[in-house]
């Protein structure tokens, strides 16, 4: 890990010589204390871990003072930086255990936060890259996994998939992604949901993070399904809440998206794991746990949801349901995903 300055060091421009640290907590790519100024409580972040940490803080202070905008507020105040130090000071918002409906509150928050992009110039938004898709790499992972399952090709997959990467590249929307909407990055306070953690946001199709509720969470450690009828009211409460905050209807639905999604195998891992091998070639043979789930508890829940939307995708369709018939028939203790969050998270 890179060397880093204390960080009081770096803020005494901004008066913080006073600050009692509370807490320390030390992760893979920052530093966080929980702090006290000036009897305030605050929260203290550095990043510190080379090289990437220069474009995480960009892309983070960016998306916090994006989101800065929107009211009700959806991030904590950004109230103070040190980019020499890559140091942000936040406010401290209280989290408590959401409850039994909180992707409701989720779902509308994210709309309003998307919508923070919506609407930025793009002097606003130009450290954020444009959020990239599945790749040919991908679609050739998918159909490998399928051959090694027995699972034969049905006829024009290969042009259904080929089509949906290509249209998930091109999207031209300019929503704000967080890049990483999971449960522990959304804070449920008294006074609605605030994310945290901005260090992989992007500008693209707010659908790719609203399908995040239909798919499992796909790049998260807590991955969950909800009951139908709440998912449908959380979607519901997306699109009114896109509207009311940009004046426009949010166009089309998640099924390319879910699709997308479960393509990716990189999605079955953590994120120090991913871009290392083919983890869908690693599923026949062995299956992991991550979070709440394992790998192969994932995939046939993505499998499901590709193979419930594929009315303008029938050979992907027809290949998802092949493909989770043959790992449920292969692996029939399978769980489905849990529907709750883990108390805490």
């Amino acid at each position: 890990m890179e060397r880093v300055r204390p960080w009081r060091s770096g803020l005494k421009p901004f008066g913080l010589d006073s600050v009692r640290r509370v807490r320390e907590l030390e992760g893979p790519r920052s530093r966080l204390w929980r702090a006290e100024l000036h009897g305030t409580p605050v929260m203290v972040k550095q990043l510190v871990d080379a090289p990437e940490a220069a474009d995480r803080y960009a892309r983070e202070v960016t998306s916090l003072r994006l989101a800065a905008t929107v009211n009700p507020p959806v991030v904590p105040r950004l109230l103070d930086t040190d980019p020499d130090e890559r140091v942000l000071v936040l406010e401290y918002v209280e989290h408590r255990h959401p409850g039994p409906d909180w992707r409701v509150d989720y779902a509308a928050a994210l709309a309003r936060l998307h919508a923070a992009g919506h609407t930025a110039a793009d002097t606003e938004t130009r450290a954020l890259p444009v959020w990239s898709g599945p790749t040919g790499d991908d679609i050739e992972a998918l159909l490998r996994l399928a051959a090694a399952l027995g699972v034969p090709e049905p006829p024009g997959v290969g042009a259904e998939l080929e089509g949906l990467v290509a249209r998930l590249a091109r999207t031209t929307n300019r929503a704000l992604l967080h890049g990483d909407p999971c449960p522990g990055n959304d804070l449920h306070t008294a006074d609605g949901v605030r994310f945290i953690d901005f260090e992989q946001a992007s500008l693209g199709d707010g659908l790719v993070e609203l399908a995040y509720l239909r798919i499992g969470f796909p790049t998260c450690w807590c991955s969950t399904s909800p009951a139908p009828e709440q998912l449908a009211e959380a979607e519901a409460a997306y699109r009114a809440a896109w509207r009311e905050a940009t004046g426009t209807e949010v166009r089309g639905d998640v099924t390319d998206a879910c699709a997308g999604w479960m393509l990716r195998g990189d999605a079955l891992v953590p994120r120090a794991e991913r871009g290392t091998v083919d983890h869908l070639a690693r599923v026949p043979d062995a299956d992991w746990e991550w979070g709440t789930a394992t790998a192969r508890q994932r995939l046939t829940h993505r499998l499901g949801v590709v193979a419930d939307r594929s009315g303008e995708l029938p050979a992907l369709g027809r290949l998802a349901v092949d493909l989770r018939t043959s790992m449920l028939t292969r692996w029939p203790k399978l769980r489905p995903l849990p529907w709750e969050r883990p108390h805490g998270s």
